[in-house]
């Protein structure tokens, strides 16, 4: 062997199969490093993995106009397809580093630690991270994934044996004109050095995929702490009910939204990788900033002790285009958050205090920043622990999350909270606002037909379409619907729970054969109703009328 890692003796010319072979080995060294990574961050920390670590920086320097088209695109399988995309130039990238080794294994191996190392950087460099133990998983999978490749690499290079004719200068050399002096091997011994490549390769395999499934079915003991600690939490009875939802506001129509939103079925925009899972007996709340008296912190039985209230509140995502469906309704349990305000003396900016803004900062890195005065002017302003009468599910922001009626999720709902701090809006931008969104984001009057659906075959006849609108903290007053270019018809409109709520909707419609377009408008509650034009997402919410196109068919 000379200092690259290549054979010094005589060899014979590299095949294909070799190369294949090469390329199929740095496939194999990437899984196993991978695998060993991913079972390494299960006992450190689920978010340490370096796909996860990478893939989290890559959302957070991704432009916000190709995140909305993922979101658009893809819908909430948009973080799945990323880190597919991750994958898959890992794959291009593992191919690359088993050619590489196949002309100077030390520089293949040394490739694959270098990766290692960027997962080690993008994990210790992230916003929750505070350990430099979580450069470990990527360190300890790219360690075990270079060594991995140096020997199966040296599988095909044993003896003299080995793919290409290796020298100082790499694969192929040869000198003068003639053929490489030395007496060449056989195809036999070719063949069995192959084999014990593809054994080596096979059982490293293998074992990587046990290791890796074993190391899901144990779990981590942070996350099992958690779910521990979510099984054991018994939410209080609320000092403030919910009022009971009005018999009138579920209409029974087929295919229409319910009234209130399944956690299973509740919609989730976030930049989480992977969900965060913290233990409610570990968690803390730091209160702090301009204007606050006397910094506090809040455990979880801190909050659960004080005075709770039951809210129907619907949220909605800024995200959400004209007809889309990230909004959702639920019932929601936590303490008012401008009692806890308060409490600590502050004041809105109406009443002279400080601070206008409200940074709310999650455990995954996340800030959300909320106008002061609307969390203090007598709306529900939640910490909400509670959803639909069981504790926050994680993917919702187990164990306290913001909710604020009337507010995009973004500039309102933090999941997963850790600390809130009274600052302003000169002196601090949130997470979304250097990517192109506003500060403030009140929600914006909007109504969708749920029934019948898009391209939908109705048969002629009386067709119910149905549907909801929203528009939280000002309530509606008044749904329309439209038949092509026809004149405006007033829908029946749902009983209103609250002005917090969405309401539902419906109009019986004498449909006639043919192709026709539906159209469907709201007004709320300071009479102001939905402009025709549709608008982008950006910055700061989508509106527009919604219309659906269906095609009645001759009643049978």
């Amino acid at each position: 062997m000379n200092a690259t890692g290549a054979p010094s003796g005589p060899v014979r010319e590299a095949t294909r199969t070799d190369r294949l072979l090469a390329a199929l080995g740095g496939l194999v060294a990437a899984y196993v490093s991978l695998a060993v990574a991913d079972l390494v961050a299960s006992r450190v920390r689920p978010e340490a993995s370096p796909v996860v670590a990478v893939g989290s920086a890559v959302v957070d320097r991704t432009p916000a106009a190709l995140k909305d088209w993922a979101i658009r695109a893809f819908g909430e399988n948009d973080k799945a397809v990323l880190q597919l995309g991750i994958l898959l130039l890992l794959a291009l990238f593992a191919v690359g580093t088993g050619l590489l080794a196949l002309r100077h294994r030390v520089l293949g191996a040394t490739a694959v630690g270098a990766f290692g190392l960027l997962g080690a950087l993008a994990a210790v460099t992230r916003p929750d991270s505070d350990s430099a133990a979580d450069a470990v998983p990527s360190l300890v999978g790219a360690a075990v994934g270079g060594l991995l490749l140096y020997v199966l690499v040296g599988r095909l290079l044993a003896s003299g044996t080995g793919s290409g004719a290796e020298t100082a200068s790499g694969v192929g050399a040869r000198s003068g004109d003639g053929p490489e002096p030395g007496p060449h091997p056989g195809p036999g011994p070719a063949r069995a050095d192959r084999r014990r490549f593809l054994v080596v390769a096979a059982s490293s395999g293998l074992a990587a995929t046990g290791a890796a499934a074993l190391g899901r079915a144990v779990g981590s003991p942070a996350e099992e702490s958690a779910t521990a600690s979510r099984a054991a939490l018994r939410l209080p009875r609320p000092a403030s009910p919910a009022p009971p939802v009005p018999a009138g506001a579920r209409p029974a129509v087929p295919g229409i939204s319910p009234f209130t939103t399944p956690n299973r079925d509740f919609y989730r925009v976030d930049t989480a990788l992977v969900v965060p899972k913290v233990n409610a007996d570990r968690w803390r709340l730091r209160l702090h900033g301009a204007g606050v008296r006397e910094e506090l912190t809040l455990t979880l039985r801190d909050l659960t002790a004080r005075r709770t209230v039951e809210r129907d509140i619907t949220l909605a995502c800024v995200s959400n285009e004209v007809g889309g469906p990230y909004v959702g309704n639920a019932r929601w349990l936590g303490v008012p958050l401008a009692d806890l305000l308060r409490e600590a003396g502050v004041r809105p900016p109406s009443e002279g205090g400080p601070a206008d803004q409200l940074v709310a900062r999650s455990v995954d890195g996340m800030t959300i920043g909320t106008p002061v005065e609307e969390v203090m002017d007598g709306r529900d302003a939640l910490l909400a622990f509670g959803m639909n009468g069981e504790p926050l599910p994680f993917e919702h922001g187990f164990p306290v999350r913001m909710v604020v009626p009337g507010l995009y999720g973004y500039v309102s709902a933090c999941k997963w909270i850790e600390s809130i701090e009274l600052t302003t809006f000169d002196a601090y931008d949130a997470y979304w606002v250097p990517r192109g969104w506003s500060a403030e984001a009140p929600v914006k009057t909007q109504s969708r037909i749920d029934t019948p659906r898009p391209f939908g075959r109705p048969s002629a006849g009386t067709v119910m379409v149905a549907g909801v609108a929203w528009a939280q903290h000002r309530g509606v007053r008044r749904v329309e619907v439209r038949v092509d270019d026809g004149p405006w018809r007033e829908a029946r409109l749902a009983a209103e729970a609250t002005r917090d709520t969405w309401r539902q909707w419906t109009y019986p419609w004498e449909a006639a054969p043919g192709r026709h377009t539906l159209t469907v408008r709201a007004t709320d509650g300071t009479g102001a109703t939905q402009p025709e034009r549709r608008t982008d997402i950006m910055p700061d919410g989508a509106q527009g009328w919604h219309s659906v196109v269906v095609t009645v068919e001759e009643g049978g």
